[in-house]
């Protein structure tokens, strides 16, 4: 049921999301059929992939062509009215994602692009995209650089792969399947040839000729596309189209023309073999609003902003009005109508000026409701969570952010947003399932199987440095020339040439602690955590430095730092401003390039920990500090986002999960891979002189296919797709390493002879000693990851926050990064499981849960907890949502091997305990549920906990806390009698 109310509704607070990809594999209607599966899931809110009109065949949709429409790939704007009916009438929630920093370009299918491209720095969209029209190249100005060519310009013009196209009273250049505009005013370069075959044919007063005159002087005072004034561009944009008309109108009625039109495109296409002949199209090319070049030269001289390095995709100057308009139009139209009730935001980093944005959605949002007179159907507030917002700041609506915290990163309290998509607690709660005590074990068994030593920090900074040098060398470049003119400003600092200060600007980027900062328009002094951030990364710069001037960093930390601004008039202090802020934009896409995509696959002691958010020199979190961090999201940030698998992952929860476990083991790790490294010796192949793979790859092949390997046998094509999906997740690890291979410069040789030896090494054979042995070691490590998955989603699913959960990872799924976590997902299989276990629980829930036990492969044991604790959470919900967060003490000999905490709000209570290192608990031999192995270890309920009587959601049976002075003793040897986890309700 829903209820009908006024406009002036509070947010909406889901109590459990559930992420789906959306493409043309899954659509709209694909969703509306799983939403009762979801609703007996335990799910509250679907959470969707961007819905907007996307490149043709995304598989993600953040390739956004068109902000205005629905992505036809999906369905029809009925198919997503019926979607989201399906989710009302469950009194279910919609969080969609958003795309504000960025568009795609590709394929001359986005509008706004195009009419850029056709009219320059005079197009109405010319300020929708961050471009910079007078950069530093002088043959640029006032043009846009294309790098799309597959090869140098003059060698793909004279091979005739650039022709001039007609169409409709237009004219185009066409590169393959892209189809650029030429600009109107350069049409009389092509109508002046055609005009001379005309009159050989035509009279000077034949009606067909003087209209063809007419036109080409009507072009000639059309006013240049650097031409701003309001008048003149409406001018000029009226005036072209209907050139444009007449055009079309007398090349239709023209055969003489029509005819001279053939022939003079085949001119300007020129003749392959004859150089000269293709003049007159690089002279046209020249007069255009944009230059074609070579996709390898983006690197040092494009002037568009990209998202992260990728052509394709262009940056949007969000933060103007008419922009933000646009993009969100729809979006906001959804959320007035009440068919989407929380947003999104993706790369939030990106923008120029976060905060601001994210105040202008809400203020907005706010602005839509109150035009919207039809009232809203909302769920009823006790079903669907619609609750207070958590600060007073008059939120209007859900928002979380993609945003990456850094160690002890806090995300900025002003933001007027509920948190973000979870990786600061992915990474929290992966954590707490690494033994902190063997990192100097691994550490030193890497660098004897690598030979390489593990200095995250030190990779970090030389991989950040090697992005600025191969894919975002221009965009340093464009800031150190604006450092270099605010140089100039002072006496003290003029002396800095141009080349040293584009050094030590890049010194500072790559060793920018965090993402970014965060100063804005209207700061005079920056924040104590931007100052922090700030000088630490000047101080870095400087350590690593030793030969180059400190002054110089000094600089480069006051400007950063808003300081000695005294003497200069508004006009300087804002160019300052300005470059502080663009500073900002560029070390986050910097960051992401170097950590995450490339060092994250150069150095892998214990691969789990190279995750987004991450930080792989922390080996593992205390309980403590698990505690603490939980406590601290309870108070400022209680419905962010509780992630363990998304679409960005490395890997997911699951192969984490098993990979987590080999850090309990590492003398038997090591002494495992040492035999498959003499194992699989012969079947290394030699490429110029070494033998592939790199001991470095091995050593990550071997941790992949721990965590990856798939329960129970394989049939042989299951076998065979297997080995193809590791095969491509090396290769897309070895180019984003950059060490042996890439994407720029890919060594295909290197890179066969990666994938001959994974083919060879999972050959089925009964011969295959590796497979044999692989096998036997990754059992007891299957076995372990299956109880840590399931510890995991529990505290997932009870901790502070909203838990997350990405599509099909209800049951187990070992699936690696894009775009292996992007395969379909068998809905039909899930939706069969959970119906079978939904009926099975209200007959003999005992039994149900040992019958699971007994047979953990087939997935059901880990749909049965997400199932069974998530719909306990919706029922309890104002309990998650209000009750405090206490942890609890352990005692015993196993008291390390547990987590535990309570929720607690007046009477009602609620106990999580997880167990954990289940090897060190003697797995081997032992189940974890077997009394002697956790002999006399206890929880300790005090004050308010105890005495009482607890019911296990989990699995029905009763304990009671008995009366004690003091602190009271759960035993967990009856606790964990059926499951290594217990969800435990204080029962009145």
């Amino acid at each position: 049921m829903t209820a009908t109310v006024r406009q002036t509704v509070r947010p909406r607070i889901p109590t459990a999301t559930y992420r789906l990809q959306f493409n043309r594999q899954f659509t709209l209607r694909d969703a509306a059929a799983l939403v009762d599966y979801l609703f007996d899931l335990g799910i509250s809110d679907c959470y969707a992939s961007p819905l907007l009109a996307a490149r043709p065949g995304s598989l993600h949709g953040y390739d956004v062509i068109d902000p205005r429409k629905l992505n036809p790939d999906l369905g029809t704007e009925e198919d997503f009215a019926d979607f989201t009916q399906h989710l009302q009438e469950r009194d279910m929630g919609l969080i969609v994602d958003v795309v504000p920093n960025h568009m795609c370009i590709a394929w001359s299918l986005n509008r706004w692009w195009n009419d850029v491209l056709e009219n320059g720095p005079s197009s109405p969209h010319a300020g929708f995209f961050d471009i910079d029209w007078h950069p530093p190249k002088a043959d640029l100005a006032n043009k846009v650089l294309l790098p799309i060519l597959g090869d140098q310009y003059g060698r793909v013009l004279e091979n005739q792969e650039i022709k001039l196209a007609y169409r409709r009273g237009a004219f185009f250049v066409q590169y393959y399947e892209t189809r650029l505009p030429v600009a109107p005013r350069t049409y009389a370069r092509i109508l002046d040839v055609v005009l001379a075959k005309v009159k050989a044919t035509l009279s000077d007063g034949h009606p067909h000729r003087l209209e063809l005159e007419s036109i080409i002087f009507a072009l000639s005072h059309l006013p240049p596309r650097t031409e701003t004034d309001a008048e003149k561009v409406r001018e000029r944009r009226r005036e072209k189209e209907i050139v444009k008309r007449r055009l079309a109108d007398l090349v239709s009625a023209s055969g003489e023309v029509r005819q001279a039109l053939q022939e003079t495109l085949t001119e300007f296409n020129g003749f392959r073999g004859v150089p000269q002949s293709f003049d007159q199209l690089e002279a046209l090319l020249a007069d255009q609003a944009y230059r074609l070049c070579h996709w390898r030269v983006a690197a040092d001289e494009i002037n568009y902003r990209r998202f992260f390095d990728i052509n394709e995709l262009a940056a949007i100057r969000i933060e103007e009005p008419a922009v933000f308009t646009a993009v969100h139009e729809l979006i906001f139209r959804w959320m007035s109508e009440g068919r989407v009730t929380g947003l999104r935001i993706d790369h939030v980093d990106g923008l120029l000026e976060p905060a601001t944005y994210l105040r202008m959605l809400q203020r907005e949002h706010r602005r839509a409701l109150a035009r919207e007179r039809a009232p809203l159907r909302v769920a009823r507030p006790r079903r669907t969570g619609v609750s207070e917002p958590p600060s007073g700041d008059g939120m209007a609506c859900y928002v979380v952010v993609e945003k990456i915290l850094g160690h002890d990163e806090n995300l900025h309290d002003e933001w007027p947003v509920h948190g973000t998509t979870g990786y600061d607690f992915m990474n929290l709660l992966n954590g707490i399932f690494i033994e902190p005590a063997h990192e100097q074990a691994f550490r030193k068994l890497y660098k004897r199987f690598t030979g390489y030593p593990h200095n995250f920090s030190s990779q970090s900074y030389n991989s950040k440095k090697l992005i600025l040098r191969v894919a975002m060398s221009s965009e340093l470049h464009v800031l150190a020339r604006r450092l270099d003119r605010i140089s100039e400003q002072h006496r003290y600092t003029r002396d800095f040439t141009l080349n040293s200060l584009q050094y030590a600007l890049g010194e500072v980027i790559a060793c920018f602690p965090v993402y970014r900062s965060y100063v804005h328009r209207d700061q005079t002094e920056v924040t104590a955590e931007d100052r922090q951030h700030i000088t630490a990364a000047i101080r870095a710069a400087k350590r690593r430095n030793p030969s180059i001037s400190a002054s110089i960093f000094d600089f480069i930390g006051s400007v950063l730092l808003l300081k000695d601004t005294d003497g200069l008039d508004g006009a300087l202090r804002d160019e300052r401003l300005e470059f502080v802020l663009r500073f900002q934009q560029l070390t986050g896409p910097v960051t992401a390039k170097g950590v995450e995509d490339t060092a994250f696959y150069r150095t892998y002691p214990l691969a789990s920990l190279n995750e987004v958010g991450g930080d792989p020199g922390c080996f593992g979190v205390t309980v403590e500090q698990f505690h603490r961090q939980n406590e601290k999201r309870l108070a400022r940030w209680p419905h962010s986002f509780s992630a363990t698998s998304t679409h960005d992952t490395k890997r997911s929860e699951d192969v984490r999960a098993r990979i987590n476990a080999l850090s309990e083991i590492p003398v038997r790790w090591y002494r495992a891979i040492r035999r498959w490294q003499a194992m699989n010796a012969d079947k290394k192949i030699s490429v110029e002189g070494d033998k592939a793979p790199h001991p470095n790859e091995e050593y990550l092949l071997y941790q992949t296919l721990v965590g990856a390997w798939p329960f129970g046998s394989m049939s042989p094509e299951a076998q065979t797709q297997f080995v193809r999906r590791i095969q491509e997740y090396m290769i897309k690890a070895i180019k984003e390493a950059k060490a042996r291979s890439s994407w720029i410069s890919p060594n295909e040789e290197y890179e066969q002879a990666v994938k001959d030896f994974i083919e060879a090494i999972l050959r089925p054979d009964p011969g295959n000693q590796f497979l044999v042995d692989f096998l036997k070691f990754h059992a007891l490590i299957a076995r372990a990851g299956l109880y840590n998955s399931l510890s995991q989603t529990l505290l997932k699913i009870t901790a502070p926050g909203v838990p997350d959960f990405y599509q099909g990872t209800e049951v187990w799924d070992f699936s690696l990064v894009d775009p292996d976590n992007r395969r379909p997902v068998d809905y039909a299989h899930r939706r069969k499981l959970l119906a079978a276990l939904c009926a099975e629980e209200t007959r003999d829930l005992p039994g149900l849960v040992t019958r699971l036990v007994e047979n953990p492969e087939d997935g059901r044991l880990k749909l049965y907890l997400t199932s069974r604790a998530l719909r306990f959470r919706r029922e309890r919900r104002d309990l998650f949502d209000t009750a405090c967060y206490r942890p609890l003490k352990v005692k015993g000999a196993q008291r390390e091997n547990v987590i535990a905490f309570a929720r607690i709000a007046g009477d009602c209570a609620v106990i999580s305990a997880a167990a954990r290192f289940f090897i060190r608990l003697g797995l081997d031999s032992k189940a974890p549920t077997c009394p002697e192995v956790w002999g006399d270890t206890s929880l300790l309920l005090e004050g308010d906990l105890a005495p009482g009587r607890y019911r296990d959601v989990l699995t029905g049976a009763t304990v009671r806390v008995p009366n004690s002075h003091g602190a009271s003793g759960l035993e967990l040897a009856e606790v964990f009698s059926r499951l290594p986890v217990t969800l435990l309700e204080r029962v009145p």
